[in-house]
């Protein structure tokens, strides 16, 4: 991604996304324990630096795995993880996002920079039909606050029961890390917001549903397997878009990760400059107001992996080709790997 000259800071190129895509990018993804009783929870180490993680792609075969899992939309209603990003009337690109409880302020603020950044009407102006869902941890009764609470205008999803941010390597910790750009609150300020959202749930009974207050989240991003790109999405789509969350497009296609990240504390959401590069959009987003925190996030990348409009900001046989090779060696890998149910770090 090239820093635009524009910019209210002087600014390096920043590297290009991480493309150390080998056999141990499919390597096991770290797994937390499924007993999240305070009585066998070292307190001590949840405030003892960031968690033991990292950002190998899940293989196929945990996708596979988890494709069935139940998430829950606002109604309430069961729908299998594989229709966010796959099937009939779903975007040919999907990037989940999954974030910490519902009543996290970390996370509303991060939603809030999102969306100020990146629009459904952004991602319709790329050449593959793109969209962005979001997952939470709690009861999904609380989806509709959210909503309202952060302005997004992209579909959001609970899983209350954890088990896809436990297959998927997402771990649990306090620790706060260092303050990223994409808070631009004062912490003080988010945590008062917090507690009176949650207090304000009190009469109808939803204040502590709002899930696991130690989960962490993270960013996948999902995208065909053969890295084709068909034609400009036609004209119209943006309403259907809004209205159900996804876009119309023919057979289904297999899906896989080709980029993602895991948080290792409560702050560490992919920076927005990141995210628009991986989804393949041209500039930075919305100036932060802090030139040091703001620099930070056009320079530093946290995820791992290559997607398809990262590749090139153009759709051409060149991009394409190099994406069906790092296709293949995530296949190669994938089979020379040893298997993901393997515990990596805490």
């Amino acid at each position: 991604m090239a820093i635009s000259k524009s910019s209210l800071f002087s600014q390096n190129k920043p590297p290009p996304l991480s493309t150390n895509i080998n056999a141990s990018t499919n390597m096991a993804c770290p797994k937390h324990s499924s007993d999240d009783s305070l009585s066998s929870h070292d307190a001590s180490a949840d405030f003892s630096g960031d968690v033991n993680t990292n950002n190998n792609i899940p293989s196929q075969e945990t996708l596979k795995r988890v494709e069935n899992f139940p998430i829950l939309d606002q109604d309430g209603r069961s729908i299998p993880f594989k229709n966010l990003y796959t099937g009939p009337n779903v975007a040919r690109r999907v990037l989940v996002i999954f974030i910490r409880h519902f009543y996290c302020g970390n996370c509303q603020e991060y939603i809030r920079s999102l969306t100020a950044s990146i629009t459904p009407s952004s991602l319709l102006s790329l050449p593959t039909p793109t969209f962005i869902a979001i997952v939470g941890c709690g009861s999904p009764s609380l989806i509709s606050m959210y909503q309202s609470a952060t302005n997004c205008p992209f579909p959001v999803y609970a899983d209350p029961t954890k088990r896809l941010y436990n297959e998927l390597g997402m771990l649990r910790t306090l620790n706060l890390g260092a303050r990223p750009e994409y808070q631009r609150k004062e912490l003080l300020s988010i945590m008062v917001a917090g507690f009176v959202q949650s207090m304000k749930m009190m009469k109808s009974g939803q204040t502590l549903k709002g899930g696991d207050m130690y989960q962490v989240g993270g960013e996948f991003m999902f995208e065909p397997v053969d890295g084709g790109s068909p034609a400009s999405t036609p004209e119209g789509e943006l309403e259907k878009m809004l209205k159900s969350g996804m876009l119309e497009h023919g057979p289904v296609e297999e899906k896989r990760v080709t980029w993602c990240h895991r948080m290792r504390n409560t702050r560490d959401h992919a920076e927005i400059p990141e995210l628009r590069e991986v989804l393949g959009l041209d500039g930075e987003g919305v100036l932060g107001k802090n030139k040091k925190r703001w620099t930070k996030a056009l320079l530093e990348r946290k995820g791992t992996g290559l997607s398809s409009r990262s590749v090139d900001g153009t759709t051409n046989a060149s991009a394409n080709d190099g994406f069906r090779r790092k296709v293949k060696e995530l296949d190669e890998g994938s089979r020379g790997s040893t298997s993901d149910k393997e515990n990596v770090g805490r």
